[in-house]
């Protein structure tokens, strides 16, 4: 089951040309992930990080770009599970604007415990990333 979000691209998201500076993308991508944890599986990054003093850093990206987007462009984001594991998961986001696909991101993201070292999902966690496990096709 996938998650899916809109974000209109703003003045200060773009170059002087009006197009998207790449490192936006990220920020994006970001708030797209935690509005999936926030929304989709009911586990906020306040909760995370500030109760329980724990976090999900992004251990990986591999992004393929495939047109620029432009200022007041509506991209829809698209994030689909791909892979769980005992202290990772597997993200994969397909960014588009209509029907032109803009970017796709991989994303390997991990679990981390008190300190910022990696460990297992907290079991509800796992459940419920899991209701949104897609395998690649």
């Amino acid at each position: 089951m996938s998650y899916r979000r809109d974000f209109t691209v703003q003045f200060g998201q773009c170059d002087p040309a009006g197009i998207v500076f790449y490192p936006r993308y990220f920020e994006m991508l970001n708030a797209m992930v935690e509005a999936f944890f926030a929304e989709a599986l009911g586990y906020s990054f306040a909760r995370i990080h500030i109760e329980e003093g724990c976090g999900v850093p992004t251990a990986h990206l591999d992004v393929d770009f495939h047109a620029p987007s432009r200022l007041g462009e509506v991209l829809t984001f698209t994030l689909t599970v791909r892979r769980i594991g005992g202290s990772s998961a597997t993200f994969e986001t397909l960014v588009t604007c209509g029907a032109e696909k803009r970017l796709t991101v991989r994303q390997v993201i991990v679990w981390t415990g008190p300190g910022l070292k990696p460990a297992r999902w907290p079991k509800s966690l796992a459940d419920a990333l899991a209701a949104h496990l897609e395998e690649a096709p």
